[in-house]
């Protein structure tokens, strides 16, 4: 990515919740232990997909690589939020700014994809479990993998190099904790109508492509789990995506609440609520990677099993 020689701002201030110190103070434990969590759980759960070769199926191969994702989107953003933390009115180089925006972009639009590809491979093991074996061999489900984080970053790409083309010759002080992309934008002193068309058709392929694709699978899913006559065998089919409909509605449930709600027109309630949506934003970011593992393991019995055994195997060694 080029800078555009028009740019005036050598760097930018992340104002974060530096007016409220005592604030900052709770938060940084608060994220702190989310975040050691965070790489505790998904990397136990990548531990568990590698190990274990039963585990060796594209259901487990996608799980590995939602969590790999959820550890590069909190570290994409989490340590320069505790270092704001510590460091009143965090300054940030106009490059770091970009990277740190090509990074989260491309895992967030990576993790829609991927949880629609997940969709796909349980939609197959429900409704056509005699093709599932063929269809999801494992040449097509590493590249339906590849192509997620293939297309989430090219999209990424997309965007950041439209945004740091802008010029920024004004404030230079970003309203969030991290390089958002939207309060990135607001800085800009010209035009920026393509960035906004550009990043709306954007959420149209990777927010709304996915759901659609998500629901639809979903309909057939739950279909074909009615026509099963007993109910052990309902209860086994729906166990097997219960943990990756969790995790979608909990996904973009949090998107929607983000983005749906109204927002003030009274100066004093509009300045809480700027405080409000940046909280609500950063407990986005390290909420959902922390439940994700705590999900799959609660919710998966293979999983369990297996932690269980890798535990036992290291705390009591034959």
């Amino acid at each position: 990515m080029k800078l555009a020689n028009q740019s005036t701002v050598a760097g930018f201030i992340l104002l974060g919740l530096s007016d409220q110190p005592k604030l900052e103070k709770m938060f940084f434990v608060l994220i702190l232990l989310t975040y050691l969590v965070i790489l505790l759980g998904n990397g136990v759960l990548i531990l568990v997909t590698i190990l274990d070769s039963r585990l060796h199926t594209p259901m487990y191969f996608f799980l590995g690589n939602l969590s790999f994702l959820d550890i590069c989107y909190t570290t994409s953003s989490i340590p320069l939020v505790l270092d704001g933390f510590l460091t009143p009115r965090k300054t940030i180089s106009f490059s770091a700014c970009a990277i740190q925006m090509f990074l989260s972009f491309a895992m967030g639009a990576t993790e829609c994809v991927l949880l629609g590809m997940m969709a796909f491979d349980r939609y197959m093991a429900i409704c056509n479990p005699l093709r599932y074996p063929v269809v999801m061999r494992k040449a097509v489900y590493v590249s339906m993998a590849a192509s997620s984080w293939l297309a989430g970053g090219a999209n990424s790409l997309v965007q950041i190099s439209l945004a740091v083309q802008l010029p920024f010759c004004g404030d230079n002080v970003i309203n969030h904790f991290t390089c958002e992309i939207l309060a990135v934008l607001k800085l800009a002193c010209a035009d920026i109508s393509i960035s906004v068309v550009s990043m709306g058709v954007a959420n149209v392929i990777f927010l709304g492509v996915p759901v659609l694709f998500i629901f639809v699978s979903y309909i057939f899913i739950l279909t074909t789990i009615l026509r099963i006559p007993s109910v052990e065998g309902r209860k086994k089919a729906f166990s097997t995506c219960s943990a990756h409909l969790t995790v979608v509605v909990i996904f973009y449930g949090t998107i929607l609440f983000m983005y749906g709600k109204p927002k003030s027109k009274d100066p004093l309630g509009a300045d809480n609520q700027d405080v409000s949506d940046k909280l609500i934003s950063l407990f986005y970011g390290v909420l959902i990677p922390m439940l994700n593992p705590i999900i799959y393991s609660l919710r998966n019995k293979d999983v369990k099993v297996t932690v269980k055994n890798l535990v036992s195997q290291k705390c009591f060694p034959k």
